[in-house]
């Protein structure tokens, strides 16, 4: 079974990530669940970006980065939107990475040096996702899939960011369930 870091989108540690967490779990795999936000959430994403921001995204890589201090280095890291920095900059620079997952975010691979050689990594989003489609996510995770040996690109009929949190309205149930699939299949691997 799979050790996955799994890191909260902009909302926060939200009620449905962690029931997402808890599928995961359920299977038979052990998730951590850092709180990046020390217990806050946000009922808007717009509330949760302008929290980040006054933290820092240096910051909030920062304690990323010290949440997989005192774990073992073969780690999948999984991000949510706001998440995938910290989940992204680990696989990238963090030694033993098994697998990237990033949900309704990528950014170039670039950012942190080239792609790590024998990591896996999925990118999912919904096709019509404003941020994802509209501000360059879609070209980083095409040029990262096309480049990384063992890649994948999902995208899901819709216009939602955050559909795979169960306690946001933007959840879709259907899309979530395929996605859930493909990641159970991503952590039980080949």
């Amino acid at each position: 079974m799979a050790e996955v870091l799994m890191f909260h989108h902009a909302q926060g540690l939200t009620a449905g990530l962690k029931e997402f967490a808890g599928t995961l779990r359920a299977a038979g795999h052990t998730v951590h669940t850092p709180d990046l936000f020390d217990g806050r959430t946000f009922d808007s994403l717009d509330g949760g970006l302008d929290y980040a921001g006054t933290l820092g995204f240096d910051t909030l890589l920062r304690r990323g980065v010290e949440a997989a201090a005192d774990l073992p280095a073969g780690l999948i890291y999984l991000g949510f939107s706001l998440g995938v920095m910290p989940a992204q900059l680990l696989a990238q620079t963090r030694g033993g990475a098994r697998g990237a997952l990033l949900l309704h975010s990528c950014l170039p691979a670039g950012e942190f040096g080239g792609w790590p050689e024998g990591v896996p990594v999925q990118v999912h989003a919904m096709e019509q996702d404003p941020f994802f489609a509209g501000e360059g996510d879609l070209e980083a995770a095409r040029a990262l899939t096309s480049a990384a040996a063992d890649a994948g690109l999902f995208l899901y009929p819709g216009a939602e960011h955050l559909f795979t949190d169960s306690s946001l309205p933007s959840y879709d149930a259907a899309a979530t369930a395929l996605l859930t699939r493909r990641v159970l299949d991503f952590l039980d691997g080949p």
